[in-house]
């Protein structure tokens, strides 16, 4: 990502130096070209035409950009499938999406929802003594909605570290409409020992534990890589798609390899 952002800081810069003068915008165009990419003297003068082929270059560097940093994200690591179960949980990956959800049902009348972002934070290693800023834990949040049919929900608040959870919150939601300024109780931190230890167990019990962390962990950094993808290849997509004056890409990229005469 720092590579691909820094590579295109460049291509602004060249594409907006005054290397193209506007005084006498003509370009010449070299004997030996190929017939077919003639253009007219005039239609090339035109001020609109030039700053187009200008567009179309930037864009065209952007397209060779992107190939490139998808190909080395690929060649450095694989992306691997991505698992639809965690033990009694389905997983739904929601493609495109900063969410992933994980659902089951747990005795006759409990119906389990999680729902986990991707890497939202993260901070300093607690077992390191190393100042490398790549030495970090990264932080997941996710919250468990338990209900029974009965319009309440059990909403636990919790975050997933590497290899634990750590519940925030836990409170009755009563209805959708509930009140933003409803009260939700204390801090989870705040409550008697015991007490948290039994709302642990409680979730122990239905297969929300410190192996749920594990597993965000390692498919949210699997996630993380194909959504990146997704994303330069939608960009990809889109910029394969323009066109000027008419013209594909490829003569577009043609024509700004003429020469600009002052």
């Amino acid at each position: 990502m720092a590579r691909l952002l820094r590579c295109l800081r460049r291509s602004v810069i060249i594409s907006s130096s005054p290397s193209i003068s506007y005084r006498n915008p003509r370009i010449c165009v070299q004997s030996n070209q190929n017939p077919s990419f003639l253009i007219s003297r005039k239609f090339l003068s035109s001020g609109s035409y030039v700053s187009e082929m200008r567009k179309s270059a930037f864009e065209g560097n952007i397209l060779r950009l992107i190939r490139s940093e998808i190909q080395s994200e690929l060649d450095h690591s694989p992306i691997l499938q991505l698992e639809d179960r965690f033990g009694p949980f389905t997983v739904d990956e929601r493609p495109g999406e900063q969410w992933i959800s994980l659902r089951r049902k747990f005795g006759d009348k409990e119906d389990i929802k999680i729902e986990a972002t991707m890497f939202d934070g993260s901070v300093p290693s607690s077992k390191s003594t190393s100042s490398d800023p790549q030495d970090v834990q990264l932080h997941i949040t996710f919250i468990v909605n338990i209900s029974k049919g009965d319009g309440e929900t059990l909403e636990i608040m919790c975050s997933a570290w590497p290899d634990t959870i750590q519940i925030s919150k836990f409170f009755v939601r009563k209805s959708s409409k509930n009140s933003p300024n409803a009260y939700i109780g204390p801090e989870f931190q705040e409550m008697e020992d015991e007490l948290q230890d039994s709302v642990y167990r409680f979730l122990e019990e239905r297969g929300i534990s410190d192996d749920l962390a594990e597993f965000l962990h390692q498919y949210m950094k699997n996630k993380d890589k194909a959504e990146y993808i997704r994303w330069m290849e939608t960009v990809k997509s889109m910029l394969s798609k323009n066109k000027i004056f008419g013209l594909p890409h490829s003569y577009a990229s043609n024509v700004c390899s003429l020469e600009i005469m002052a």
